[in-house]
């Protein structure tokens, strides 16, 4: 389970299995922390990875399985630290920010996967054993987990560009900063109210569809002038 909070919903709103006298397993609070988490780190790769394992050392938000408790590991923690701060720098210098997110397209569905299996911990096992974790099923919100962070970071990927020589290049730092700030944002509505998940990820859609809609108005008539 990624949050205790999350178990005392569980055992507040779920109903008594029949013939068993305890409530059955809901996986819906679960999928959603998961997406919220995956979407957060396909923004930013390391402050989803960050606060799960600050919040799962430090306070009783987040508990951590065995099979993850890696994320809580103090040199962990700060290699995660070190690189987001890396992060945030590369990622609000026009030019250099697209370079950044050519890289992070690997590393932000890596760490969806890793974020999406963690916040649905109840349903995957040890990643220490990949052939035993694919041939059980339960690789599967890894998996999920990759897919959603890629979308999103793709997306960000093409707003990006497209804000940039609209601005020229004056719109870098103001967008990541917002999308830093989105992306800590996701990880607490993932832990604490996950059914906000799907609002803030719709949007988050409909900001990414307007900005390239206006980079789509201001390049025609310069096309059709030329």
């Amino acid at each position: 389970m990624v949050a205790r909070i999350l178990d005392e919903e569980r055992a507040l709103t779920a109903e008594p299995c029949p013939g068993c006298g305890e409530p059955p397993h809901n996986g819906a609070m679960e999928l959603l922390t998961g997406f919220g988490l995956a979407a957060a780190a396909g923004l930013n790769a390391y402050i989803p990875l960050l606060a799960l394992g600050l919040l799962a050392r430090f306070t009783d938000l987040v508990t951590l399985p065995a099979s993850w408790a890696w994320l809580e590991n103090g040199w962990v923690m700060a290699i995660v630290a070190v690189l987001l701060c890396v992060e945030i720098v590369a990622d609000k210098v026009p030019a250099l920010d697209s370079v950044n997110d050519t890289i992070q397209t690997l590393v932000r569905p890596t760490a969806g996967g890793i974020v999406f299996g963690s916040g649905t911990a109840a349903q995957t096992s040890a990643v220490a054993d990949p052939g035993a974790f694919a041939q059980s099923g339960q690789w599967i919100p890894v998996a999920v987990g990759v897919v959603v962070a890629l979308a999103v970071s793709l997306t960000k990927s093409t707003v990006r560009p497209a804000a940039n020589v609209a601005t020229a290049g004056a719109a870098a730092p103001v967008l990541s900063t917002l999308e830093d700030v989105a992306s800590v944002a996701l990880v607490f509505l993932a832990i604490l109210v996950p059914v906000l998940v799907l609002v803030a990820v719709v949007a988050l859609a409909w900001a990414a569809v307007q900005v390239i809609r206006r980079r789509r108005r201001r390049t025609t008539p310069a096309r059709a002038t030329g």
